[in-house]
This record gives structure tokens, C-alpha cells and sequence, in this order.
């Protein structure tokens, strides 16, 4: 019996282990079966589940959990082996048995790995193919980020990627990869699940030479485990190495048909039509039985060899391994090209029950007491606990910083001079600030921030501009650094904000990530932004310079859909503030949401266009100004008239608001009572509208009855420079007549009252727009 020694536990033998492997491939194919096949399914809808794509885990992940993590690493499971990590937590006990029979189920165990919605320990979601598989790179960044600011941060291990060989066709993933911050992340560790088939497909050529030279060139080291060393063993006999010639040169699809062959087949097709005297004695001299097993001794279904594997693995830089696999290794659907989805039969998980001496009666028997595989599994649990953390208390936001701002400025160069002026009146929060940007940190005003606090890296570097006089931005990048800057990838972007987001939870320690994007760009970003959210990562992404208003720009830089995607966003406040000092506002209110229990992330749509602040007509009385911030942070407020006079009320949001005044003068000027009401986030208002009647209504939820009583109907003009639907809603709110102004087409370079025109936003077009409301 081969003694094993492992990095963080007891000395295990591969007897031991392998016995553990197949008790979790016996769990994991279970929990999908009782999910399927054994519990009530009045609806007829097919539950699902992955037991082939589970299958070909086992063994890696049984390495991994049983032999060599400890409680400092972090595990990223790819989406299809969830039930692998139920089984392994339940061996661990950390899940109770209960849940087994739960799969998919409400309150039960999802269907892909959630660190939320789980009650199992899962530090990774990844029900987003690629994007949940970067995360752990991610994470590492953000631990480092915390390490050299934060001498309380924890410690942290390796960040180690479980994922399939088909989720490197996502362009996520290359996106990371090639990031330079990356080369030098020697905590993570990706292990590629190579069982060379996707969900439809035995993948016709898996060009492993090509993807090995494409982490190579991104610095990482390549470890290949293409053999066990059952096999290998083999090849050093006379004959093998035209065993391994055959068996590497042979189709995917050829090796696949080979697997679902009966044993006394093997040989023959193995050999081929042509094959030497040598290799036909070196088969022919072993025992069908065995030789099909052989042929299935993968280097990633070898527990031994990938304990010998991971002490390869080089600190200095990050580690991909391809492991090869066998797709539904160990069942009846093993190597089938249509097993992705495929779910064993009665008869199928009988025959699998009795040759893993499991149990259809009692699926889920643990391990006899006092076994070798039973203390292993206690004595691992014991290696994998954690302490509990407690997060940083969140330091108390002022609700203004007391200055006052410039006649005419944008909401982006009032975010600049915000983060400027933050150290000033709240350190400890500033502190705390880190921002992100793809390549665009300049043009989206955060140069004074920059200035003031330098870029993070991971070790300090000499800045040869320096004593340049001419230089306005001082890229000073060292550890001390408070803004991360990354490559043009808005993806890689949004995923580090996500989780920088986290750390609060991960590690005890609270940061408010803002990251600045090109508005228009929000779009392309947009998945990965939500599986942050969805992840529980807290951050605030600022998309900026936003819609037509950036006219010179053109189309390829306008935004039209962004408003209306801040507004379906879950677990996110979208804002539009149309003046410095609403910015001001909702952008504190949303640092004091970001990194704490319950907190929530933010989406902020800014423009670069100078807007004179004296529209915005700020009370001078204190309780007014008070009011007016308080229903600013609700969602909106009344700018001009009274509800009960209002002929006509104008909302605008955003930049369209000198527009929207300019056209309201024009009305007054006519006779029409006009109001005008200004939204500083859409969002909010339609949350607003949407909670009456509810039992869990919102506390801020009398906002749209504020903005628009009952009692005082009137015809609605809605405009934004976005598309229109993002306000559609409010006429009916009491049951108006509206007319919605926005963007429905793509734009094209032009000034900026030529753009405004062009989509019908632009003071005539409002005008015409109430005139017609009111008859006149």
C-alpha cells in the first residue's frame, strides 16, 4: 500500500483514497438520481443534473479536499460538478443529509455552486461558465491589494480554478489570462477538467498544443497530465512506445468509441489495420480486462500522480494543469458523445450500486466508524475549518462634504473633485476607497485621485516620468497605491470590482470599490457585472461619459440601453444625477451601502457636459436643503411648480435637465403651469411604484406619491437621454397621459444640439411634446 504524504493533514494511502473517490462519485451520481428519479415531480419538468460531467471530477477533487487543501485556500468548482462538492461537504459534514435528496429544489442545494444561496461552504459561484472560473484570480488580486494596506488581513493560500475544458472557448477567460497583473500570481492554481467533450460533442480536436502556448506566452506554468502510471508503465515495455503513439495520435472521437466498447473489443481496435509485431505482443499479452483499463488511466482520474503534481507547482507564478479525463468515468454512460445531460436509469444506478457496494435503500451511508476513511474525513474537516470572521465596523459617511462646487460643472469632473475631497472630511472612508478602470483612468477624471494616492502594485516601481515637468498625471505605482489600473478588458473590470466587493465577507476586511467605465461599455460588461451581485460582491461601477451627449464622439460612443439595464438590475441602485451636488449626495450614500452586511452595489450614469448648478435653485434654508437631499437619495424631487397647479409636469434626469428648464421657461412664457420634477434615479422611484400594496413595502416607498400625489394628476413629459422605456412607467403611475422623449437609434458624430434634435430631446421637441399634452 502506497503511503501518500500530503500538504495539509495526516499521511493517507491511495488505497484510502481511492475508496473515498468512489464514495463521493457514488454520492454525487445519487444526488442527481433522487433529484430526478425518487422525488415527487407533479409539473413533469425535467430536474436535471450532470452526474457524467460530476463523474470526471471525482478524483481531482477528491485529491484536492481529502489530501491537500488547507482552511486558507479557496476553491472555485466548475458549474456541472456541484454535486461532487455536496458530496464531499456531506463526507466533511458540513451538510446535512437532509439536503441530499434536495437538489434544485427551493431551499435546497442549487444547481450550480452558490456562496449565497448554499448551505454547504462553496467559495466560489460559478454558475457563469468562465466568468466563475476567473474569480479565484481575482480574488487573489484583491487579497494582495488588502495585504499591503491592511496588516489585520488574513492570511490567505492558494486560489485555485476546477473548471471543464469547454469553458475555455469563453473569451472571459483569455481576457484574464493575458492581463499583465496576472504573471506574477503565483497563489493560483487552474486545474482543466481535458475529458474532451462539451455539452453536444465529442470535441473533434482539442488542439492542446495551441492552448498550452497560449498560457505559456501569458507566463503561467503548463503541467500536463495526460497518463496515469498504470499506463505509463506500459510504454516503458517493448511495444510501448508505439502504444503511446497510438493511443495520442487517435481521434477524440475514435478514443471515445474505444471506452464504450466491451473489454474483448479493446484489442482490435486499439491495434487498428496496421500495428508492429511488438505492439500486437504487448497487447495481445495483456488481459482484456486490463487492458481496458488501462486504456481509461487518465493522468487526472490518478490521485497519486496529482499529489505528486501540485508539488511541482512553481510560487512565482501562476499554474495552469491539464488534466486528462473520462468523461462519466466509472458509469454506464461513460465516453458517451450524449451523456452531458444524460441521467442513469434504475436499472443503471442498481448495477452501479452493487459494484461500489453502496445501497439504493440507503443511498447516503457514511463511512463504518472508527474506519480509515472515516477518520480521514474527520481529520480533514478538522484541516479545512475557518474561523469566523467579523467584519470591519463601516465608519460613518458625512451626509455632505461642505464645499461648495463650481458654477458650471459635469456630474464626471464632480465625481473627481469628490474623491479629491474625501481625505479631507472622512479619511478613514477614503482609506478604504480603491478604484479600478480599464485603460481610461484619465479621461473619466480621475487623475486628482491618482495624483493624490498612486496607483497600486503588487511591488513598488520607479516612475521614469517623475521629473518630467510637462507630465499632469503622476503614475506613481507602489504598494501604498489606492487605483488599480488594468487592460482595455471591461470584463476583467467589472470581476474585480466584484471581488474587491467581497472582501468584507472573505476576509474581515471592508473596501468600497468604485470602477469607471465608458458608459457605452456597460453593455459589454454587463454579465460579469451581475455575477459579481450575484456572488455578494458590493461595488460601484460609474459609467462615464454616457448617451448623445458625448455628440463629437459618435455612435460607437453613445449609450441608449444602459438606463433601462440599471434599472432591472438586481441587488444594484441605479443613479443619474443631474447636478454636482446631487452627485455629491448619492454617491456618499452609496459608499455608506457598499462592503457591509446587507449593503448593495450601484451603477452611477455621468456625462462630461458642463451644466450651469444654478438651475438646480438649492434652498438656502437648512431644513430645506435637508429635505431636498433626503428626497434626492429616495429617487427625485421637485424642482419648479406646484402638483396642484400643474397643467404639465416635465421629469428629466441627467444631463437633459437645462434642456428640460430651457423648455420650461418656454411654457411659463406661454401660459402653461408647467412643474418639473427631477429624477435622480429612476430606479428607485419605479421600486417605489412597484411596492404599493405590497406587505414588504420600503421604507422610502411613499417617494412616487411625493413626487406625484394622487390628488393632482397631470400630463407627463418623461426625457433621458437613454432609451425611453427606462420611463414609460410613470404615466402610469396615477393614470396620465405621457409622452416619453429618449434615444431609439444609434447616433452618429455631431454637435451637441444636432444630436439632441436628431433624436427629439433637444427644448422644441420638449415643448412640442407638452403643448400637445395640454391641447394647445
Amino acid at each position: 500500500m502506497s503511503q501518500l504524504q500530503t500538504a495539509a493533514g495526516p499521511v493517507a494511502d491511495q488505497q484510502t483514497l481511492n475508496a473515498i473517490a468512489e464514495k463521493v462519485r457514488w454520492l454525487a451520481t445519487s444526488i442527481v438520481d433522487a433529484a430526478n428519479r425518487r422525488r415527487p415531480n407533479p409539473s413533469g419538468v425535467k430536474v436535471g443534473g450532470h452526474q457524467a460531467s460530476s463523474a470526471s471530477m471525482v478524483e481531482i477533487m477528491t485529491s484536492l479536499w481529502f489530501a491537500e487543501l488547507d482552511h486558507t485556500d479557496r476553491v472555485a468548482v466548475k458549474p456541472h460538478a456541484s454535486p461532487v462538492l455536496h458530496a464531499i461537504n456531506y463526507l466533511l459534514g458540513q451538510l446535512d443529509e437532509g439536503y441530499l435528496e434536495r437538489l434544485r429544489e427551493k431551499g435546497g442545494l442549487q444547481s450550480y455552486p452558490s456562496r449565497l444561496k448554499d448551505p454547504g461552504t462553496v467559495d466560489f459561484s460559478t454558475g457563469s461558465v468562465g466568468i466563475g472560473a476567473t474569480a479565484p484570480l481575482w480574488a487573489a488580486l484583491s487579497h494582495r491589494y488588502l495585504r499591503s494596506r491592511f496588516a489585520s488581513t488574513p492570511t490567505a493560500g492558494r486560489f485555485i480554478s476546477l473548471l471543464g475544458d469547454a469553458e475555455l472557448d469563453e473569451g472571459a477567460i483569455w481576457e484574464a489570462v493575458a492581463d499583465p497583473a496576472v504573471a506574477k500570481l503565483g497563489e493560483l492554481m487552474w486545474i482543466v477538467d481535458l475529458n474532451r467533450q462539451s455539452l453536444d460533442r465529442v470535441v473533434p480536436d482539442i488542439q492542446i498544443a495551441r492552448l498550452q502556448g497560449m498560457f505559456e506566452a501569458a507566463g503561467w506554468q503548463v503541467i500536463t497530465l495526460k497518463w496515469g502510471r498504470t499506463v505509463s508503465a506500459l510504454f516503458e515495455q517493448p511495444g510501448g512506445a508505439e502504444l503511446r503513439q497510438r493511443l495520442e495520435s487517435m481521434p477524440n472521437e475514435e478514443y471515445q468509441r474505444m471506452l464504450r466498447a466491451d473489454a474483448a473489443e479493446v484489442a482490435e481496435r486499439l491495434l487498428g489495420e496496421t500495428s508492429s509485431a511488438a505492439l500486437q505482443a504487448l497487447v495481445g499479452g495483456i488481459a482484456p480486462e486490463n487492458l481496458a483499463v488501462a486504456v481509461r488511466d487518465l493522468g487526472g482520474h490518478d490521485i497519486g500522480l496529482l499529489l505528486d503534481t501540485y508539488r511541482q507547482v512553481d510560487d512565482e507564478r501562476p499554474t495552469v494543469i491539464f488534466a486528462y479525463t473520462v468523461k462519466g468515468r466509472g458509469l454506464p454512460i461513460e465516453g458517451h458523445p450524449n451523456n452531458h445531460s444524460a441521467l442513469l436509469t434504475e436499472a443503471q444506478i442498481g448495477e452501479l450500486a452493487e459494484r461500489t457496494g453502496s445501497s439504493l435503500d440507503d443511498p447516503w451511508r457514511r463511512f463504518a466508524a472508527g474506519s480509515v476513511e472515516e477518520r480521514l474525513c474527520v481529520e480533514r474537516a478538522g484541516a479545512l475549518e475557518r474561523a469566523s470572521l467579523s467584519p470591519t465596523t463601516a465608519s460613518t459617511l458625512p451626509p455632505s462634504l461642505g464645499y461648495a462646487h463650481k458654477a458650471v460643472i459635469s456630474t464626471q469632473a464632480a465625481l473627481g473633485r469628490l474623491l479629491s475631497d474625501i481625505s479631507r472630511v472622512a479619511p478613514e472612508t477614503a482609506s478604504r476607497i480603491v478604484t479600478c478602470s480599464p485603460d481610461v483612468a484619465s479621461s473619466t477624471n480621475l487623475g486628482g485621485w491618482i495624483n493624490k494616492t498612486g496607483v497600486w502594485s503588487a511591488a513598488d516601481r520607479r516612475d521614469w516620468f517623475a521629473d518630467d515637468k510637462e507630465g499632469v498625471l503622476r503614475w506613481s505605482e507602489a504598494t501604498s497605491g489606492q487605483h488599480i489600473e488594468l487592460g482595455i478588458a471591461e470584463v476583467n473590470l467589472v470581476s474585480l470590482l466584484g471581488e474587491l466587493g467581497a472582501t468584507w465577507s472573505r476576509w474581515g476586511e471592508r473596501l468600497i470599490p468604485i470602477g469607471t467605465i465608458y458608459d457605452p461599455f456597460v453593455t459589454r460588461a454587463l454579465e460579469p457585472w451581475s455575477y459579481g451581485m450575484y456572488a455578494g460582491g458590493q461595488s460601484i461601477l460609474v459609467g462615464t461619459p454616457s448617451g448623445v451627449t458625448l455628440a463629437p464622439e459618435g455612435g460607437a460612443h453613445q449609450s441608449i440601453t444602459t438606463p433601462s439595464v440599471g434599472l432591472e438590475q438586481p441587488s444594484c441602485v441605479a443613479w443619474e444625477p443631474a447636478f454636482a451636488q446631487d452627485l455629491e449626495w448619492t454617491m456618499l450614500h452609496a459608499m455608506g451601502q457598499v462592503g457591509v452586511p446587507g449593503g448593495t452595489s450601484a451603477y452611477f450614469r455621468l456625462t462630461t457636459r458642463p451644466v450651469p448648478q444654478e438651475l438646480a435653485a438649492i434652498p438656502e434654508d437648512a431644513h430645506l436643503v435637508e429635505r431636498r437631499r433626503r428626497h434626492a437619495l429616495a429617487g427625485g424631487y421637485r424642482l419648479r411648480g406646484d402638483a396642484a397647479q400643474d397643467e404639465v409636469t416635465l421629469v428629466g434626469v441627467g444631463a437633459i435637465l437645462p434642456e428640460v428648464c430651457a423648455a420650461a421657461d418656454s411654457l411659463a412664457g406661454a401660459g402653461v403651469r408647467v412643474g418639473v420634477i427631477v429624477l435622480t434615479s429612476p430606479d428607485l422611484v419605479y421600486r417605489s411604484f412597484d411596492s404599493r400594496g405590497r406587505v414588504a413595502a420600503q421604507a422610502d416607498g411613499s417617494i412616487v406619491d411625493v413626487l406625484f400625489p394622487a390628488e393632482h394628476r397631470a400630463p407627463i413629459v418623461s426625457i433621458q437621454d437613454g432609451h425611453p422605456h427606462t420611463l414609460s412607467f410613470l404615466g402610469a403611475i396615477r393614470g396620465d397621459r405621457s409622452i416619453n422623449l429618449g434615444v431609439r437609434g444609434f447616433g452618429q458624430s455631431s454637435s451637441l444640439a444636432d444630436a439632441y434634435a436628431l433624436h427629439g430631446i433637444d427644448t422644441a421637441s420638449i415643448v412640442d411634446a407638452a403643448l400637445t399634452l395640454t391641447g394647445r
